[in-house]
Parts: C-alpha cells; sequence; structure tokens
C-alpha cells in the first residue's frame, strides 16, 4: 500500500482484506510469540551460569513428558478454563465484569459449607455432585446478576463494582474459616472435607481429577450457546452493537443481565473445581488469583470457547514447568516470573498480525551504502 501524498513510498505493514482467522494462523503466530519470549529471557540465564537448554527441557518435560506433572497441569487446567469461560461469556455480550476472584471464592465456600453439612450416606453418592454444580451456579450467578442488575437498572460501573465486589468476597471467606467453619485448634481452615465428597481421580497416582471432564463439557456447551442458539446470538449482537440489538426488538438490559448470571456461574463452578477436586477444604487465599488469570486465558484464547481448555492446558503446564525450571537450572523465580509476563504480552501483542501482514517489498527498498573510504580501510 503506497502512503498517502506520496505513492513510492510504502508502508511496513499492509492491512488484510480479511482477518486471518485460521486456526493455523493463529497457533503459528502464538508459538512464534512463545519462542521469542524463550529467547529474550534466555539472556538472563546466562548471568546465573544457567543452561538455556536445560531450563527449557524442564519447563516442557515436567508437565508433559511426566504423568505425575500432568495431573498437576490439568489440576491447574480445570479451573482457569471455567474462569476463562465465564469471561467470555459476559465480554462478548458487552458486560465487562472482572469479579471472578469473587465469584470463585463464593462458590468454594458454598460448596464446601454443603459438603460439611450435609448428613453423610450411602444415597449422598450419586446426588452430591449435580447438587454441588447446581449451588455453586446458583450463588455465583446471583453474585456476578447483582453487579449486572446495577449495571443496566441503575447505571453503574461494572468494572469498579465487580473489581470491589472481590474484596467483599475475600473478608467472607475469611470469616467463614476463621469463626464458624474453622476446625477445632487448626489454622485459619475448616477440617478436610468427607472423602466421598471428593472429585474423582482419573489416573491413579496422580492429581488429575474430574475438573477438566466439566471443563471440557462447560466448554462445549457456551460454544453450541454462543454459536448454534438463538439466545446466543442476541448476547453476541448485544455485546457488539448495543444500538442496533435495541433496533432488532432485543431486550438488552435482560440480556446483559443474563450473561452476568451465566459468568459468575461459571467462575463459582470454578471454586467447586479447586474446593472439591484439588484443596479438599476452605482456606483463605484458595483462590490463588486464578480469578484474575483466567481471564488472561481468556484473551490467549481469543475469546473462542474451544480453545479455552488447550490454552488452558498449555499456561497450566508452563506453569508446573516453570517451578520445575527454577529447581532444574538453579534460577530465581524472578526469571520465571519475567518468562511467563513476556510470553503473554507477546501472544496478546501478535493479534495484531491477524489484521496486518509484514510487507517485504518496504525492507528491500533500505540499501546498505559503503563509502570508498570506509572500503578501502
Amino acid at each position: 500500500m503506497a502512503a498517502p501524498g506520496n505513492p513510492n513510498v510504502t508502508k511496513l505493514f499492509e492491512r488484510r482484506l480479511t482477518p486471518a482467522d485460521s486456526p493455523l494462523a493463529v497457533a503459528g503466530t502464538t508459538a512464534l510469540a512463545v519462542c521469542v519470549a524463550m529467547g529474550i529471557a534466555a539472556i538472563f540465564f546466562h548471568h546465573y551460569g544457567a543452561s538455556p537448554v536445560q531450563a527449557y527441557f524442564g519447563l516442557f518435560h515436567e508437565p508433559f513428558g511426566t504423568l505425575h506433572g500432568f495431573g498437576y497441569a490439568l489440576v491447574r487446567a480445570a479451573p482457569l478454563a471455567l474462569v476463562a469461560l465465564g469471561t467470555i461469556v459476559s465480554w462478548r455480550s458487552g458486560f465487562y465484569y472482572l469479579g471472578f476472584e469473587g465469584c470463585f471464592v463464593i462458590g468454594a465456600a458454598a460448596v464446601g459449607w454443603m459438603s460439611l453439612a450435609t448428613p453423610r450416606g450411602p444415597h449422598l453418592g450419586p446426588l452430591f455432585l449435580p447438587l454441588a454444580i447446581l449451588l455453586s451456579l446458583t450463588v455465583g450467578g446471583l453474585w456476578a446478576g447483582l453487579v449486572a442488575f446495577v449495571r443496566v437498572r441503575l447505571g453503574g460501573n461494572e468494572v469498579l463494582i465487580s473489581l470491589m465486589s472481590n474484596y467483599v468476597a475475600r473478608f467472607f471467606l475469611q470469616y467463614l474459616v476463621s469463626g464458624p467453619l474453622r476446625a477445632p485448634g487448626s489454622l485459619p481452615e475448616t477440617s478436610v472435607l468427607p472423602h466421598d465428597t471428593w472429585l474423582p481421580f482419573l489416573v491413579p497416582g496422580t492429581r488429575g481429577h474430574a475438573g477438566i471432564l466439566i471443563a471440557v463439557a462447560a466448554a462445549l456447551l457456551v460454544w453450541a450457546l454462543l454459536q448454534k442458539l438463538p439466545l446466543g446470538y442476541e448476547l453476541i449482537v448485544t455485546g457488539f452493537n448495543p444500538a442496533a440489538a435495541r433496533y432488532a426488538g432485543i431486550e438488552v438490559g435482560r440480556r446483559m443481565m443474563l450473561a452476568g448470571f451465566f459468568a459468575g456461574g461459571l467462575g463459582a463452578l470454578a471454586g467447586m473445581v479447586e474446593v472439591l477436586g484439588s484443596q479438599h477444604r476452605l482456606m483463605d487465599g484458595i483462590s490463588g488469583n486464578m480469578g484474575f488469570v483466567g481471564i488472561i486465558v481468556a484473551l490467549l484464547s481469543r475469546l473462542n470457547p474451544l480453545a479455552t481448555v488447550p490454552i488452558a492446558l498449555v499456561y497450566g503446564g508452563m506453569s508446573v514447568g516453570a517451578d520445575a525450571m527454577q529447581r532444574r537450572a538453579a534460577i530465581p523465580s524472578s526469571i520465571t516470573f519475567l518468562l511467563e509476563s513476556l510470553a503473554i504480552l507477546l501472544v496478546l501483542a501478535s493479534d495484531i498480525f491477524r489484521f496486518y501482514r509484514l510487507n517485504f517489498t518496504f525492507l528491500t527498498r533500505f540499501k546498505w551504502r559503503v563509502s570508498p573510504g570506509e572500503d578501502s580501510a
């Protein structure tokens, strides 16, 4: 493309006629961004006398080359994928909710209380998990739906309100584990949940549990909602252009509140998966900032529901591998955080190549010229 006013000058980036949204293009740009991040981080390894090859071998071998490490990757991936799905539903509907940390905590607290309060018996087994899923979806939906109600009816800012609601949920959990639900003579935490309420483990000898199956099922349902059902079409149109949605007869306010309910339910479902599948008790700080990391997973997935589980698995695996890389290469934890941050930033920045391509004719216009004095030297 020629620059305005000078047809002989070309631009470094040319706009694509259609966005490059094919799975191969997305996977290629993502892989390239991760490789560039690894190359930049490798520069810092030399200061500590560490081998980049050995470090990166530990990064990928631990989570994806050993059954034990892969189980831990599944444990971290399941709640991240569920939070990412909630982010996709809310953001694509124009409801920019950031309170998934609170939804996570509320869902974990509700299911943890239910597990401790439910009488034991042979009839509990097949009924507990469906009831726990229903409870987490309900409390999380109501928690986020309240923010959506304030946004729609009172004109509040959902970003600020949802961020502040995270602190309310955290303080409520601190009250529970320090007061009515605290185990006698223990730290601020509950007693271990009954074993028959735990999520079943998928592979014996590993920590991988059935939460990943819940995440896969949720991803398929969210994809079907947004791509195949009229309700999903109305949600997307509401987020894309509210004025056009109102003109078409769509009740924008109700659709936004419904999106908030779905998003909060998925965030609380992530808390249920964590407390029943991994921690097996309530404790302060149970979320581990997964409510915010899940938003990053949604952005890395390009708000595509079917990509959330693979991206969450890769991100969770890299988190597990980062610990192994730190041990094997004897590098400080700040280097692993640097690598993760660079990978996220570059992957998000690589989204520009969806809409633009490099114009190599721009580079060929520059020619190196060597003066006679330099040539003789």
